[in-house]
């Protein structure tokens, strides 16, 4: 695999930055893009390296990273994404690609995949926090309004605290969970002061938008794409594992079990290890026709 190299591509409201390693010998595979929201190109880095036998894109999502918006918006959609990525995937060649999707970009990718199946030959969804596919979805909206409405207040060190306690929540939330106590910041190494800015990616442009976002399951069962979702072995009853398990279920699959936790493909530079040797291997087979949902 080659070095990554950088490419700019102008879409409507922001410039996208992307990286393109070129498979270290011809391939008849189509590219593999690695997609994710908040997460930059930067966050794929141990995951791609695992594939040299294949030409692997990443890219910053619009207002993230290097990928700076024009257009003055706030906020960031799910359908906004997914024609960033449609735009992004014909200045590559058009497509089909294959994508893995974490998280935000899960949730993105599904959305690229109910509008241009064309585009996408296998989709591995890893972990979409698709919160609209839950029981208890009432109360999921309304923690991440409350992590919203804390950022608007407080700023970033108290609506991450509040953003990691639900996140990492296992099970339904309970009612009372806007009444129970919340750790300070500075237990996590985060900010205890208010800076003024508000403009993380997060909390202003992705949050509300991507759990909120309701997936058009009809299109997504008779899309040509071959749709696999993931969840992860340690994160078991978390929020995006129990989105990721009712994706799958509304697909009429079931989810394929990965190593690791909620961003096992990443290394020791990303705060909390991951597994990405193993999560690789899982990836590789989930890619290929008799690997996928079981």
């Amino acid at each position: 695999m080659t070095d990554p190299q950088s490419h700019t591509l102008e879409v409507p409201g922001c410039v996208l930055h992307y990286d393109v390693r070129e498979a270290a010998a011809a391939s008849a595979d189509p590219v593999l893009l690695m997609i994710g929201s908040p997460m930059d190109a930067s966050g794929f880095t141990a995951l791609a390296g695992r594939f040299p036998d294949r030409t692997v894109v990443t890219y910053d999502p619009r207002g993230i990273g290097r990928s700076r918006r024009t257009d003055g918006a706030d906020e960031s959609s799910p359908e906004l994404h997914a024609d960033d990525l449609r735009l992004l995937i014909d200045a590559l060649g058009g497509g089909p690609v294959d994508i893995f999707a974490s998280s935000g970009g899960a949730v993105n990718a599904l959305a690229l995949v109910a509008r241009h199946p064309e585009q996408v030959r296998t989709l591995v969804a890893h972990e979409p926090p698709a919160a609209q596919t839950l029981p208890d979805r009432e109360r999921v909206l309304a923690a991440m309004a409350d992590i919203r409405e804390t950022y608007d207040r407080d700023g970033f060190g108290p609506a991450m605290v509040k953003f990691i306690a639900v996140t990492g929540l296992r099970g339904e939330f309970p009612a009372d969970l806007a009444d129970r106590p919340v750790p300070s910041p500075a237990e996590f190494g985060l900010p205890t002061q208010d800076d003024g800015s508000r403009d993380d990616p997060l909390f202003r442009q992705n949050l509300l938008t991507c759990a909120s976002h309701e997936h058009d399951f009809d299109a997504l069962r008779a899309a040509s794409t071959r749709v696999v979702v993931g969840v992860g072995a340690e994160s078991e009853g978390e929020l995006a594992y129990r989105a990721g398990v009712a994706v799958a279920g509304r697909l009429g699959t079931k989810p394929v079990i990965f190593p690791s936790h909620h961003s096992g493909f990443v290394d020791v530079m990303f705060g909390k290890k991951g597994d990405p040797d193993a999560f690789a291997a899982t990836l590789r087979q989930a890619l290929t026709e008799d690997g996928g949902s079981v």
